[in-house]
């Protein structure tokens, strides 16, 4: 996955980063999230999927393209769909959106490229 490169006037800017405290909020709210559903995302049941991670149509792109370029198996898919829904969890989003998912398929390249 390509990432475009970050403007310089974006990395000098004197824009502020989100406090510990602010992170901490947004993580409690998140669980709130979670425990509403009755599952933290990790412990989805496969058969929950679906219910609980709806994607877009360009999330759904987006995934079907990771999971034929990568190969991934059926876990290595739903493993990806939880993490994206964290991710969108944390954003407030209430769908998953392509670029929940292309945050979560990159996590997934990251951690394979660390071990190999």
């Amino acid at each position: 996955m390509e990432v475009p490169a970050v403007p310089y006037q974006e990395l000098r800017g004197n824009r502020s980063s989100e406090s510990s405290a602010e992170i901490r909020i947004r993580v409690e709210r998140t669980r709130l999230v979670q425990q509403a559903r009755g599952y933290d995302n990790a412990r989805i049941p496969s058969r929950l999927i679906r219910k609980y991670c709806g994607l877009d149509d360009a999330g759904e792109r987006t995934l079907e393209m990771a999971v034929r370029h990568m190969g991934l198996s059926a876990r290595a898919h739903d493993r990806i769909l939880k993490v994206a829904r964290t991710i969108a969890d944390l954003g407030g989003s209430e769908n998953i959106s392509a670029k929940h998912v292309a945050e979560a398929v990159q996590y997934r390249s990251m951690d394979r490229n660390y071990w190999n």
